[in-house]
């Protein structure tokens, strides 16, 4: 029978942080070794993280423990941010297969490669991935992992302390590495939820001209002229969260009659050439492909994670959440943290602040920004 537990300190002090988080693990999982161990470290612990990762493997004799160091660290309904903190979910998965994983960048004949994939991970069904922004291409794996595993659900994020190259720690079985990724594949089928937090204005337009991230015409007329004419239909209140900051909106799957929330891949909309009458998009458009214009603010943000999770049920979960949440975006602390364990119930959570967050969209695993994604484990 599946079981899970959580845990989380707030101990300043490594060691103590440690035995407080392994001992509550144990009490909940009544002394019974946990199949699995995710952790996350505030940077306070960075420098102690390798002797942490250590003790807590040796402590729990887990059959895998994957972590890493993030400047947030979510557990108890919290977001700890700015503040020594370390949180963990165990969980005991009897009969379900795992197989560790830590990716890094080589160089072979061929030029760079990313190696370390094991052979009898890729016909399970899910992955957990951690990686470290500054070394790890996570966007061409996820590029080749849709391409040659359609099969497989990929979640995750960029850990966020990584303002300096090598400041990342990553923990695999007690072993510590400072850049690539780590991860665990799961025979497991481990539902994702990923909120990108912003809402549609305007309507739909097909991508009748672009080159590369250059949006230039929307249905058969300049993009630049097609925005001009949603501002100015638009409310004020409309205008001002497009001066915060417009987003694309980009149709995943063209085959769906309809697009609605969780359809779209959202990206920043980063420049204008007014005499080309063209946009900047944070992402390649391709002639052919649907776009709308999106806005974020706390409130869209809000909605969407509530109309993500309306009506999901889960044993435990893990929580990915942007570093540009939090206390950035919404008025008060713990805001996604409280909101997951309000809906979802007291189930045992643990999460990090990342820089770019990994989940399906639409069936395909992407890569996002200001997002909220979750692995929900199954009861």
């Amino acid at each position: 029978m599946r079981s899970y537990a959580s845990a989380l300190s707030r101990h300043p002090v490594a060691a103590q942080a440690v035995g407080e988080t392994a001992g509550e693990i144990l009490e909940q999982l009544r002394d019974e070794p946990p199949d699995l161990v995710v952790a996350f470290a505030s940077t306070h612990h960075r420098g102690a993280f390798e002797d942490m990762a250590r003790a807590l493997h040796d402590i729990l004799q887990p059959g895998v423990l994957v972590g890493a160091t993030a400047d947030t660290v979510v557990g108890d309904g919290r977001e700890v941010e700015e503040e020594p903190a370390l949180s963990l979910l165990a969980a005991r998965l009897p009969d379900v297969p795992l197989v560790p994983v830590c990716l890094q960048v080589a160089e072979t004949p061929d030029g760079p490669a990313v190696v370390g994939w094991p052979e009898e991970g890729v016909g399970l069904s899910s992955l957990l991935l951690l990686a470290d922004p500054s070394s790890f291409p996570v966007d061409a794996v996820l590029t080749r992992v849709n391409d040659v595993l359609p099969g497989l659900t990929v979640i995750g994020g960029l850990t966020s302390a990584a303002a300096v190259r090598g400041s990342v720690r990553l923990t695999l079985d007690g072993e510590v590495v400072t850049g690539g990724a780590v991860g665990v594949f799961l025979g497991l089928d481990v539902r994702p939820v990923v909120s990108q937090g912003c809402r549609p204005i305007g309507q739909p337009f097909v991508v009748t001209r672009a080159e590369g991230t250059l949006l230039q015409e929307l249905g058969g007329r300049r993009a630049v002229d097609r925005l001009q004419e949603l501002v100015g239909e638009a409310s004020e209140a409309e205008r001002a969260l497009m001066r915060g900051g417009l987003q694309l909106g980009i149709v995943v799957d063209e085959q769906r009659p309809e697009y609605g929330r969780g359809d779209f891949l959202v990206r920043s909309v980063v420049g204008a050439d007014q005499e080309q009458g063209a946009l900047a998009v944070a992402e390649t458009v391709d002639v052919g492909r649907t776009v709308q214009f999106h806005v974020r603010d706390a409130a869209a943000a809000d909605e969407d994670l509530r109309a993500s999770l309306a009506g999901e049920e889960a044993g435990a979960a893990l929580l990915f959440t942007c570093n540009g949440r939090g206390r950035h975006l919404f008025d008060g602390p713990d805001h996604d943290a409280d909101l997951v364990t309000r809906l979802l119930g007291r189930i045992p959570v643990a999460g990090c602040s990342c820089a770019g967050e990994i989940g399906p969209v639409a069936g395909r695993n992407l890569l996002h920004g200001f997002t909220a994604s979750l692995a929900l484990f199954p009861r």
